[in-house]
């Protein structure tokens, strides 16, 4: 048995004194700075596993693309969407499926792709791009209004150019010409002139000639 001399022993004592007071709220602060701890851990793993665990879903998902395959594309943009909906992967593949859609003619698939990445992405650019591609779809469907609602939409400035080169198509459309006019050249305004698109855009201007 340890023998203390009377200033330890006397320590001792005091330990035995605070503990019996504060030793249970020290133990569970203690437990919780071990579990915050070793779950900050586990989480920060997790976290790179699953990023991984995407991209490696994403190259998968880029090398069905080029089977063309609307159904097998659709089916691996699935595995991103449903299983890693938080990762910035899950609305490109979104938008992988729904181009996919739109050249099978499966537009009411493309629409719910692209309605996926409104409805869940967290880039704002994302939305943005949606949103241009759901009015172009529209657009085709002759459904003018809605085409212009999603047009309307407040979107980022590098896209302003694309987004009113669309609306003029829309006008086009309606036969609302001078509204036409004003939005491919707001859309000339916008685009660089580097840009090849911008050429397209003064071609569809130039094909208004003087349309009433």
């Amino acid at each position: 048995m340890a023998t203390y001399n009377l200033e330890e022993q006397d320590k001792i004592d005091s330990f035995k004194t605070w503990w019996d007071k504060f030793g249970t709220a020290v133990t569970i602060v203690l437990t919780a700075l071990v579990v915050t701890f070793g779950g900050t851990k586990m989480w920060e793993h997790y976290q790179r596993t699953q990023a991984h665990q995407a991209a490696d879903l994403y190259v998968l998902l880029q090398q069905v693309q080029t089977t063309n395959e609307a159904g097998r594309i659709n089916d691996a943009a699935h595995l991103l969407t449903e299983g890693f909906s938080s990762s910035g992967y899950a609305p490109r593949a979104a938008l992988i499926a729904a181009a996919a859609n739109v050249e099978a003619d499966d537009t009411k698939r493309a629409k719910e792709n692209l309605q996926w990445i409104l409805d869940n992405a967290k880039e704002e650019e994302m939305h943005d791009l949606a949103r241009l591609r759901i009015a172009g779809i529209l657009l085709d469907e002759e459904n003018y209004s809605e085409a212009l609602r999603q047009l309307n939409t407040k979107h980022g400035a590098s896209y302003a150019g694309l987004y009113a080169d669309v609306r003029g198509d829309v006008f086009v459309g309606l036969e609302r010409f001078e509204e036409a006019r004003q939005a491919y050249q707001t859309a000339i305004d916008q685009l660089n002139k580097s840009n090849s698109y911008f050429n397209i855009v003064q071609m569809k201007m130039d094909a208004l000639g003087d349309a009433d």
